[in-house]
């Protein structure tokens, strides 16, 4: 992925498990891998948040395909591996990857207002 400022960003953060008060944790790993159709940006990745008994809450990755939603316009079809897990038992919805800063960006904001909705009083 020519030009993308935030690969080496995510690279950089690979094995990084970050405390996020409460007992609730994020685990970053990433590593590149030969681009294919259902990898075609070269990178594997797995970002993750965490309550305190260590249940994934929130996630990114592209460890499988998933089925787009009837409301996407290629429901029932199997998309790229990108995708995202917005609650333990959710399977996954597709995630448009445009770059790694990108990914981090929404990732990371997706935790904030996670975190929120948590330590909420």
């Amino acid at each position: 992925m020519p030009d993308d400022p935030g690969l080496v960003t995510l690279l950089d953060l690979d094995g990084q498990i970050i405390d996020q008060g409460g007992g609730y944790w994020l685990q970053i790993v990433a590593w590149r891998v030969d681009r294919t159709r259902e990898v075609p940006h070269g990178i594997r990745y797995s970002l993750t948040l965490h309550e305190p008994g260590g249940r994934r809450i929130l996630g990114y990755d592209n460890a499988h395909a998933v089925r787009a939603p009837r409301k996407f316009k290629h429901a029932g079809r199997r998309l790229p591996y990108d995708h995202r897990h917005r609650h333990a038992r959710d399977r996954g919805e597709p995630y448009e990857f445009q770059d790694a800063h990108q990914l981090l960006s929404d990732f990371f904001k997706d935790v904030d207002e996670v975190m929120k909705e948590m330590l909420r009083p």
